[in-house]
């Protein structure tokens, strides 16, 4: 909807105009909202007239006066496409029957000036309204009347609301310049108000997976929010000159420990994000790795001295002599279950295996790769090692006797960067060079999926949660990716807001937290508590995406990468009735899918060459 009195509709494809715009208005359009089916559009403006479009003709169906005096400010339609609501300049909000177009009710007052947005809430029970008067109001639609007390925290106009998917979350927008959620069902704000826009802003809307928040503001700027842990817990730990390497989480106390190329160990109390006291200091070269014992009460240390420092995590000081056998960098540490043996791992093409009690190798160096070898990790039983390796292998060794079990190939043309077990030891995840991670089954040695993919760079890190259902990677191109480790899927957008790339990723002993390090020497902690909780919703939804793209899989082999065959796709697929409901948002997606594929074969057939590898 426009100042110049019409509506226009789009094809999101082609970026186009469908059709002549849509006129009738006689003054500005306001607002605009397509039935759920996609076959009527209403349309409010300041001539206070609502009007109802036929989506496929561009013809008008009906028109309603909204209120004698005033503009229509907000217009929105039921999840159920039998109703819609329309608001405007005089404070009032309005029920209509979507076939009739008669009221269904009198008049919703309580805000003391103009409504300016309205969202029903997904289950069709309630509608939320934003206001002139500073305030968001919640209306129960069985009895028509207000839902406890007006949501106060905006000091300017609320100019949007939106509902997230699972209905729990409540967005608005305001001219404040900020963005708050609450939570639908007591009113209560979640958390700080987002802060970014410079100026007013005008509108918000959650994407499918009800986690992605966007902002358009009139600062020109649209932003994107991970309304789940899109900002870090805290400002960033900053202690190290250098970049962090390695980080991990104390199994006991409220303790974070991470190495970086400063030479140096902080350790951080994650309570109060503050250094517990001085810096460690022994090693004379980076700290590659950090590792602690399962009682949380020593830290090890790698370092590209090729020594191995153990540490008191009470006093700060070292165990005993440092661990020297490699002959180059140590590239990383790993603690046996049982605290009696350590890992390590060299840029010497070994791992050798440390007897914690005596204080010496318990056996000969464990040879095999062919090149340097940049991770280590012990099972949760702690009868297998596994070790990834620059010449693009993955190796798993006996931890009692160091005789080699299998060798895996990752697969792919690049380096292995990273591994890790899974909490019950049946997965073992790998990062690679090539920017991908994949998932294998210990016992076969087999890929369980494809390669997961979404990184644009290396991927430095990986750690499952405690509970093994997700899966974060770390990666140099500065994001962290949340993978639903039984689907082989991305939770939500990639975590930024790292100045440099993110070298390692931890998560804390309850899963609540995850702890990255990254390049530009600070550590950052987020949030992890909703990422776990909305699993369950996500799969879910992914699993009616799998639904409608099984349905719909002879069709989609027949669309060719002509903008013509995807303009007739969307159609059809848009106008079949088995896609309404809970189901057409998954037909939407696939919708978005199948576009993206064929945009991306014919981006790939102008394109004369690949884009060179990232050095």
């Amino acid at each position: 909807g426009s100042e110049d009195t019409t509506v226009r509709l789009w094809d999101v494809a082609t970026r186009k105009p469908r059709g002549e715009a849509l006129r009738g208005h006689r003054g500005a359009v306001r607002s605009v909202s397509f039935s759920p089916d996609g076959k009527v559009l209403v349309s409010g403006g300041e001539d206070n007239m609502l009007r109802l479009w036929d989506v496929a003709t561009g013809k008008p169906l009906r028109t309603v006066l909204h209120e004698q005096r005033g503009s229509v400010r907000a217009v929105a339609f039921s999840p159920d496409g039998m109703a819609f609501a329309s608001a405007g300049y005089d404070g009032t909000i309005r029920l209509w029957d979507a076939t009739t177009t008669k009221p269904r009710c009198e008049p919703l007052r309580g805000h003391e000036q103009s409504v300016l947005s309205l969202a029903f809430r997904p289950d069709g029970k309630s509608l939320a309204s934003g206001s002139s008067d500073h305030t968001i109001r919640i209306w129960d639609l069985t009895n028509y009347s207000t839902l406890g007390e007006p949501l106060r925290g905006h000091a300017e106009w609320v100019s949007s609301v939106a509902f997230s998917v699972d209905g729990k979350t409540l967005a608005s927008c305001s001219q404040d310049r900020t963005i708050r959620l609450w939570d639908a069902s007591t009113g209560k704000p979640l958390g700080e108000p987002l802060l970014g826009h410079e100026l007013l802003v005008l509108s918000v809307a959650f994407g499918p997976d009800g986690t992605t928040l966007a902002s358009g503001s009139r600062d020109m700027t649209i932003r994107l929010w991970d309304t789940s842990s899109a900002k870090p817990l805290s400002e960033p730990l900053k202690g190290h000159s250098s970049r962090v390497s390695s980080v991990a989480f104390n199994p006991v106390r409220s303790m974070l420990a991470s190495g970086g190329d400063d030479k140096t160990i902080y350790l951080w109390d994650t309570t109060s994000c503050k250094p517990l006291g001085q810096p460690l200091r022994g090693h004379r070269g980076a700290v590659t790795s950090v590792d602690f014992s399962h009682d949380g009460t020593t830290l090890a240390t790698g370092s590209r001295d090729k020594s191995i420092h153990l540490w008191d995590v009470s006093t700060g000081k070292c165990r005993g002599p440092s661990l020297h056998g490699h002959e180059a960098a140590v590239t990383g540490v790993s603690f046996s279950p049982d605290g009696r043996t350590l890992a390590s791992s060299g840029e010497d093409h070994t791992i050798r295996l440390w007897d914690l009690v005596a204080g010496k190798l318990v056996c000969d160096p464990l040879r095999g790769h062919r090149n340097r070898v940049f991770s280590i990790a012990f099972s949760p039983d702690g009868r297998t090692i596994a070790s990834g390796s620059y010449d693009r292998t993955i190796r798993l060794w006996d931890a009692v006797s160091g005789i080699p079990l299998n060798v895996i190939s990752d697969g792919s043309s690049d380096e292995v960067r990273c591994v890790e077990f899974s909490p019950d030891g049946r997965t073992l995840a790998s990062g690679s060079l090539e920017a991908t991670i994949q998932l294998w089954d210990v016992a076969t040695g087999k890929p369980l999926n494809a390669p997961l993919r979404s990184h644009r760079n290396w991927v430095s890190g990986v750690a499952f949660s405690p509970d093994g259902n997700t899966l974060a990677s770390a990666s140099w191109d500065q994001t962290i990716c949340l993978w639903d480790v039984s689907t082989g899927k991305a939770l939500g957008r990639p975590l930024g807001n790292c100045e440099k790339g993110v070298f390692c990723v931890a998560f804390s002993p309850d899963g609540n937290t995850l702890a990255s390090g990254s390049g530009d020497g600070a550590i950052r902690l987020w949030s992890a508590v909703p990422m776990r909780e909305r699993v369950p919703l996500y799969r879910a939804r992914m699993a009616q995406v799998e639904r409608v793209r099984a349905q719909l899989a002879d069709r989609i082999a027949r669309v060719d990468d002509s903008i013509e065959a995807l303009e007739a796709f969307d159609a059809e697929v848009r106008a079949d009735p088995r896609f309404s409901g809970e189901l057409r948002t998954a037909a939407l997606i696939v919708i978005g899918e199948v576009a993206s594929d064929r945009d991306a074969t014919r981006r790939t057939t102008e394109s004369p060459s690949p884009a060179p590898k990232p050095n």
